[in-house]
């Protein structure tokens, strides 16, 4: 089976995904730059948000633009990734409705964490159907950013019992850590 119709198919999802969590910020009832304050909060949840789709939403189209082929499996194991991104807009809107709690930031790490899981089974997946030689396996053989996010997000999720604070300093810096380009997906298409 082509990769071409995965890849639109979680475009479309996607794009989805980040049209219902801008639906989520409310607009100022007063006019003024001072309206824009207490959506604050909010306004860096959604940032967050934004920057964590994205980045699953780019990685994900670096390995289907080198993978060979998908199967039923790399279906399913797509499904279920998209699955726990579409559940990100909903806790936006919970942190719109009731702010930075410890559940809300709890709820966020068990997210990411799932999130993260789900994508490295998408990679086990798509190396399977591909064969261990393949594109995706030569460009992620050694990458440690994967274990890195499973581990933090594990990590933050202890932590958000303690400080919920520590916890989104976690989330921002495993954001930080995938801002950072990686070239071997490039360089394989040439």
């Amino acid at each position: 089976m082509n990769t071409n119709r995965l890849n639109s198919f979680t475009d479309g999802v996607v794009a989805i995904i980040i049209t219902i969590m801008v639906l989520a910020l409310p607009v100022p009832k007063s006019p003024g730059m001072a309206a824009l304050l207490p959506l604050t909060v909010l306004f860096a949840a959604y940032a967050l948000s934004f920057m964590k789709v994205g980045i699953y939403w780019s990685q994900h189209h670096h390995m289907l633009q080198v993978a060979r082929k998908v199967n039923g499996r790399v279906l399913l194991a797509n499904l279920f990734h998209l699955f726990w991104l579409s559940l990100i807009p909903f806790l936006v809107r919970w942190v719109g409705e009731t702010g930075v709690t410890r559940d809300t930031v709890l709820a966020f790490g068990i997210v990411m964490l799932l999130c993260a899981t789900s994508f490295a089974i998408l990679r086990a997946v798509l190396i399977a159907a591909d064969g261990p030689d393949s594109p995706v396996a030569k460009a992620t053989a050694r990458s440690r950013k994967g274990l890195i996010t499973i581990v933090a997000y594990i990590v933050a999720i202890g932590v958000v019992f303690v400080s919920p604070n520590a916890a989104i300093v976690i989330y921002f810096a495993v954001a930080a850590l995938w801002l950072v380009p990686d070239k071997r997906f490039e360089q394989l298409v040439g």
